[in-house]
């Protein structure tokens, strides 16, 4: 039993109520001193409320307590008053400015309170000490925008774990670091990385919240576990004593049954075949997709599979190869986006906010970017024609809230995730590529968005998804290739797709035998 009043953060009582509708309702939660604390649950399940409850953004409702290290803090708190209780928030994006340099990003909080003139060596000594604590190499006059995305993370969260040490008024002090979403954009290798930093934070006396939608990634890093629902506690799990199948319960309040694709009968009539691609790193004399067939791609980190989707499409490009498509040889080095939409190619890439859709514009405008010349009047755009459309392809894919005016960027990954498939599949595609479709998505979302593959399969695409997710490749492929220094080493089908069976074959790099 937790002792809350020994507790690094005893949130206890918390609700908020948006108009009529409460976001959370008598939530409690307890963080002890050094550990790992993981935070689950759905899109709209209150996560992120919570964490703005906690940041000062939004004001709970009167009636309930929230405690750090014993200091009761003052509610409503005043917006950045959480730096005075010892936390700090790295989110999704990491905070940082790409044009400005690894120090200035360091020490920008002690840089802009400044009211005398910068004492730049000083300020370099100070974050040099900061990374080397954590054993991070970074050049300090590198500019952000140029290190990789893995470096860009740890360097937010040695950041943040400086600020915590600067807001101690006593080296014996301790802080809370609240990781939210660290992981969606990084590889598995960075994952890794990301928690050995993570365990040496605690192994000096801090306490982490990690915020993931990643059951697994969960099991992996955390000590404890709470989880919401609908905006109340549905869990609150010790990890080494809890299964997978636990997580999944008390995230979506019943066991799932994990449905396999079958590949229908018309799948061996190759619907595409990509040939003859010989690049650094990555070499296909021949892969051929067929009719209906979901094939999956993966692979350790490096290994090349995720680079094939974006190959073939032209975002990338290639010095040679073929794809024959539908009865046509396109050379691939001629291959531009525009060309692969036009002849019926379509690929939803991995990176949501940068590459996939346009944060800034409605639900309504991504949906429907690529056909605006259907919606074209006398007048211009036919507005009202576009939303209606816009809300019917909403109430087909699920899209909540189902208001095509709101901003792409205002919904949650997983519902930006079915707009964005919404986007291509209304083109019906021949051949849809996707890259680590549910990356970032819950688990309630995630069966939704296969049941959105598996039906644009069964209308006649050939759909190709790479993907580092060995769980998410067992539920939905027909077929698996598994890359290995950029050939393909395995080939799975029928009873050995399964998780155990992609793992081994992707570490031990061994060709199994097609069933």
């Amino acid at each position: 039993m937790v002792d809350p009043v020994k507790a690094a953060l005893h949130v206890s009582n918390i609700s908020k109520t948006f108009g009529g509708a409460r976001a959370l309702k008598n939530v409690e939660v307890i963080v002890t001193a050094g550990e790992v604390h993981g935070l689950l649950g759905q899109n709209g399940s209150g996560k992120s409320t919570l964490v703005k409850v906690l940041s000062g953004f939004h004001a709970p409702d009167p009636g309930g307590s929230i405690a750090v290290f014993g200091r009761q803090m003052e509610l409503p708190m005043r917006p950045g008053a959480f730096r005075d209780y010892r936390m700090t928030f790295v989110h999704q994006h990491l905070g940082l400015v790409p044009s400005l340099s690894v120090l200035e990003n360091m020490r920008v909080a002690s840089i802009t309170a400044m009211k005398a003139r910068i004492d730049w060596k000083a300020e370099r000594r100070a974050a040099q000490v900061a990374l080397d604590r954590f054993g991070v190499k970074l050049r300090l006059d590198a500019r952000v925008g140029a290190i990789s995305q893995i470096d860009r993370a740890l360097l937010a969260i040695v950041r943040a774990s400086d600020d915590l040490r600067a807001a101690a008024s006593a080296p014996d002090e301790h802080g809370i670091l609240i990781l939210d979403e660290p992981t969606p954009f990084l590889p598995r290798e960075g994952v890794e990385r990301l928690f050995e930093l993570v365990r040496q934070v605690v192994s000096h006396g801090d306490s982490v919240i990690f915020i993931s939608h990643d059951i697994d990634e969960v099991r992996e890093i955390t000590d404890r576990a709470t989880i919401l629902r609908d905006g109340v506690v549905s869990g609150a799990l010790v990890t080494k004593d809890a299964s997978h199948d636990d997580f999944v319960e008390g995230i979506i309040g019943r066991r799932i049954t994990r449905s396999v694709t079958v590949a229908p009968a018309t799948s061996g009539a190759a619907k595409a075949v990509i040939r003859d691609i010989s690049e650094p790193g990555l070499t296909v004399p021949s892969i051929n997709v067929g009719r209906g067939e979901i094939l999956g791609l993966t692979g350790l980190i490096g290994s090349g599979y995720e680079r094939l989707p974006y190959l073939v499409f032209g975002a990338t490009p290639v010095s040679g190869g073929t794809l024959e498509f539908d009865g046509e040889t396109m050379q691939l080095a001629a291959m531009t986006p525009r060309t692969a939409v036009k002849r019926g190619l379509a690929l939803l890439p991995a990176d949501r906010p940068k590459a996939s859709g346009v944060s800034s514009l409605s639900i309504a405008d991504n949906m429907l970017i690529l056909d605006l010349e259907r919606f074209m009047g006398p007048l211009g755009l036919k507005r009202r024609a576009i939303a209606r459309k816009a809300a019917e392809l909403s109430t087909t894919y699920e899209v909540r809230p189902n208001n095509p005016a709101m901003r792409l960027g205002a919904l949650s990954g997983g519902n930006a995730q079915k707009v964005l498939l919404a986007k291509w599949l209304i083109r019906n595609p021949g051949l849809l590529m996707l890259d680590e479709p549910t990356q970032g998505v819950d688990v309630g979302t995630r069966q939704q968005v296969f049941q959105v593959i598996r039906k644009a399969a069964s209308d006649g695409a050939g759909v190709i998804c790479a993907s580092s997710d060995f769980e998410q490749l067992a539920d939905l492929a027909t077929r698996v290739l598994v890359f290995a220094r950029g050939k393909v080493v395995a080939e799975l089908t029928g009873g050995d797709i399964n998780k155990d069976s992609i793992a081994e074959a992707c570490y031990g790099h061994t060709s199994l035998q097609s069933a």
